[in-house]
């Protein structure tokens, strides 16, 4: 539980350092720069965390490991769930953005977890108390009442909703399928995030960039100020992975998607020890409701009764 807590934390503040970068001049200079600037930001992050994994492998001299993991049929479901968690869920996220706009494809997008619950149930016979979901459900809740403004819906309401599940499955399945993979006691759940980010980063520079004509403006930010951001929002986001790839491993993916969504309530916390952003009073009320709701949620009550 403490690992999964800690990958929310850092991937609040992942969130905040990225966010930083994507307000810069380089993704708001031209119309191109603003359509590509969700993709781009994305294979640069998930292009360094892998080179962040791998020197992190590296020095603990497991590549070799993680080559032998790959070849497996356990390797090959973390492939999967790379790809589903990784382009097809990030694109599917951005495209109900595009299409519905932010808030209301952070309300469906916020419910991956409960998707997860189901999917963990159906998969791997995981299965979490009443209470549990309850909790689970008001985290949720949380999560939709902090992050929604009113605003109107976009240019095509049925393709942005599609796009928005989308996204929900690709992430939900992305947490059970490695679960499902890390059963097999010859991979650790660092060598499957190796692979997980290696995939993912391949999938969006090879398909995704490239279908999308978007290597000349990726080109442009290589000796840019603008990469070193990227990079470090990479490198807590790449230690966030590790902590919730160790939770899914430890505690199960529902519980693990539970913790990791308090991302939204530690954001808040990074705008203002790094941006000075003074949070409003409905941020911090559902904040605290987010965390304290997700640690109830994955937490097994009847153990305090022992």
């Amino acid at each position: 539980m403490l690992s999964g807590v800690i990958a929310g934390i850092l991937w609040g503040l992942d969130t905040v350092i990225l966010g930083v970068a994507l307000n810069s001049t380089p993704f708001l200079s031209t119309e191109q720069a603003i359509a590509l600037a969700p993709f781009v930001s994305t294979f640069l992050h998930d292009a360094c965390s892998s080179l962040w994994m791998l020197l992190y492998m590296g020095i603990k001299q497991e590549l070799g490991k993680v080559v032998r993991a790959l070849k497996t049929k356990s390797g090959k479901f973390i492939v999967l769930g790379a790809l589903l968690g990784g382009p097809i869920g990030m694109s599917g996220y951005v495209a109900a953005i595009n299409y519905i706009g932010p808030a209301y494809t952070a309300i469906i997008s916020s419910l991956f977890p409960a998707f997860g619950v189901v999917l963990s149930y159906i998969f791997l016979k995981e299965k979490m108390k009443p209470v549990q979901i309850v909790f689970l459900m008001i985290s949720i809740i949380g999560v939709i009442v902090m992050g929604y403004t009113p605003a109107g819906v976009g240019s095509n309401v049925v393709l942005g909703f599609i796009c928005a599940l989308l996204c929900c499955l690709g992430w939900a399945a992305e947490a059970v399928i490695c679960a499902y993979g890390l059963k097999d006691p010859d991979i650790t759940d660092e060598q499957a995030l190796q692979i997980r980010q290696l995939t993912s980063a391949l999938f969006y520079g090879i398909v995704i960039i490239t279908a999308l004509k978007g290597w000349n403006f990726t080109l442009t930010l290589i000796p840019s100020k603008e990469l070193g951001i990227i990079a470090t929002s990479a490198l807590f986001g790449t230690a966030s992975y590790v902590f919730y790839y160790k939770a899914i491993a430890k505690i199960g993916p529902s519980k693990a998607m539970a913790l990791n969504i308090t991302y939204a309530a530690w954001s808040i916390v990074f705008a203002f020890i790094l941006l000075h952003t003074v949070p409003d009073v409905k941020s911090i009320i559902c904040g605290v409701i987010i965390v304290v709701s997700s640690v109830l949620a994955a937490t097994d009550l009847d153990s305090f009764k022992k």
